[in-house]
């Protein structure tokens, strides 16, 4: 196997947690192809810890790769046969579990333009309104396996549009990149929130923490960005993400506040709040409107897009309610923290 120098900017490979995953992790380690039984596909739950794993890992080696991985596993045809039966899977729960009630692009995202009255079940309610500092610091570790890669699976998107579609996506997108200023991209104002808090803001640093509903989330994003014939489905999840972070982080950044997280904390949500407000506008409007006025076609996609992120989050908030309802952490592992800031002692 002809193979290129190994990577060594990319975070460490994570810890197996099952089959699936340690098949992958032991071809990538080893530089063959993943061994592992046929029918542990078919038998493997979708929505477990080993299939979102072993998804998460597959995907990463179109970002940033790992440490000590050559870069060409990029497109290694075993690994990319593993990748799509594992996709069959997800694809299939996705379709079988979404609510499918929403088939336009008005009903998948009306609901969304209004704020519900009763913000129960809402983790960013119950991080502005009672949550601890153990709280947030857990949050932000769950979310920096997307936030520090902010805005670059939506980027994919960008050569598959045209006109007013591509031109909106680009004009976003370039927010969410600084503007041209590097200390301005989200990234990396994420990067400084997590320093605030003191977590570690190397990348994928907290994969061994990430529960698996965490995980669907940023693989859903990965999964629509890598296929052109998903185009619509991650307009639809990307609208869906601007439509709603506005009040979203306007409640976090209370949250923050309250806590005494610190101003880089703050100013992360405060950016968002001014920012996606526009955003969700240009999103509807130009990017939305254009793709439907190009292809009409991918309507439903672009409702599935939103139905299946708004599922996959509700998953993730029910799982981090349960957790911290019960007093415990939502991590599969608690990383080192400051005493004051671990669960029970108050944050």
């Amino acid at each position: 196997m002809t193979t290129t120098a190994a990577t060594s900017t990319g975070p460490r490979l994570a810890e197996g947690r099952g089959e699936l995953s340690q098949a992958v992790l032991d071809s990538l380690r080893e530089g063959r192809p993943p061994t592992y039984a046929p029918r542990s596909i078919l038998t493997a739950d979708p929505w477990g810890e080993d299939v979102q794993l072993a998804l998460y890992l597959l995907y990463e080696l179109h970002y940033r790769g790992f440490h000590g991985v050559d870069d060409d596993r990029e497109w290694d045809p075993d690994l990319l046969r593993l990748r799509r039966e594992l996709e069959t899977r997800f694809v299939h729960a996705l379709r079988t579990e979404v609510p499918d009630t929403a088939q336009s692009v008005e009903e998948a995202f009306a609901p969304l333009l209004v704020e519900p009255i009763d913000l129960t079940g809402s983790v960013s309610h119950h991080l502005e309104t009672e949550g601890e500092l153990w709280q947030l610091r857990e949050y932000a570790t769950l979310r920096s396996l997307y936030h520090l890669k902010e805005a670059d699976p939506h980027a994919w998107v960008i050569p598959r549009l045209t006109g007013r579609a591509k031109a909106g996506m680009v004009a976003i997108e370039y927010d969410e990149f600084g503007a041209g200023h590097a200390t301005e991209i989200h990234a990396r104002l994420f990067a400084d929130l997590m320093d605030g808090l003191g977590l570690d803001h190397t990348y994928g640093a907290y994969v061994d923490h990430a529960p698996a509903p965490l995980l669907a989330t940023v693989n859903l994003m990965s999964l629509f960005g890598l296929h052109r014939a998903r185009r619509g489905e991650l307009v639809g999840h990307f609208a869906c993400l601007e439509v709603t972070s506005s009040p979203g982080s306007r409640r976090l950044a209370k949250a923050m506040k309250r806590c005494a997280a610190g101003p880089a904390a703050e100013r992360f949500y405060l950016e968002h709040v001014e920012a996606d407000a526009v955003h969700e506008q240009v999103v509807r409007r130009e990017v939305i409107g254009g793709l439907l006025a190009d292809e009409p076609h991918l309507e439903a996609d672009i409702a599935f897009g939103c139905n299946a992120t708004v599922y996959l989050e509700d998953r993730l908030d029910a799982h981090l309610r349960e957790a911290w309802g019960q007093g415990r952490s939502a991590l599969r592992a608690i990383p080192p923290a400051p005493a004051a800031a671990r669960p029970g002692d108050g944050g």
